[in-house]
């Protein structure tokens, strides 16, 4: 299936990092305490660091693998308040990265995407807790979720994929252990076990 033919995941990307302590917890020391309040007005600091760097990459490797064969992933965020026109680029997993234009806010951005997605009749799950955007964008085929528990839903995913992970890491991987049980028996016949 072509990302075309999957569902859009179209996420308010400083709304789920603004509700998701994991998230808070890695937004640069250099950002200050009112930081996640006051996104529009920090943009970058005076010597080219930007604090939410490690947060939006943090959150866009989290989208890949709950997105993963059942979405085409955006991240939206909003730099409606950034005064360089410099956007960080990167998409890991395959998500796309999304920064509003300067003086264009990331709800006008998510309005777009959504009414792109309707007028090719795909279907659009929406993450934000923001009710304006809920309100404008929502309905038939738009489905909102709250960020709180899309966060939750991916650190549930995480959670699952690391427990897979360690098992296979902890697997005894011979020979036999990797043949087809009937394979298996054949070879144990020619062997005369």
């Amino acid at each position: 299936m072509t990302h075309a033919n999957l569902p859009l995941l179209l996420v308010d990307g400083y709304n789920v990092i603004g509700a998701d302590p994991r998230y808070q917890a890695v937004v640069d020391e250099h950002a200050g305490a009112g930081a996640l309040a006051d996104v529009a007005s920090l943009s970058r600091d005076p010597y080219g660091h930007d604090p939410f760097d490690s947060a939006r990459y943090q959150l866009a490797s989290d989208v890949a693998t709950y997105a993963q064969g059942r979405y085409e992933a955006v991240v939206v965020f909003d730099a409606a308040g950034n005064l360089s026109d410099h956007r960080p680029s990167f998409s890991p997993g395959g998500v796309r990265m999304v920064f509003s234009r300067t003086g264009e806010s990331a709800d006008t951005v998510i309005e777009r995407y959504a009414t792109r997605a309707r007028n090719q009749g795909r279907e659009v799950l929406l993450v934000t807790s923001d009710n304006a955007i809920r309100a404008t964008v929502g309905g038939i085929p738009v489905t909102c979720i709250s960020s709180r528990l899309l966060a939750h839903d991916m650190a549930v995913t995480n959670s699952e994929v690391h427990v897979a992970q360690e098992e296979r890491s902890h697997m005894r991987m011979t020979l036999e252990d990797r043949l087809d049980p009937a394979a298996r028996e054949r070879l144990w016949k020619l062997l005369g076990r």
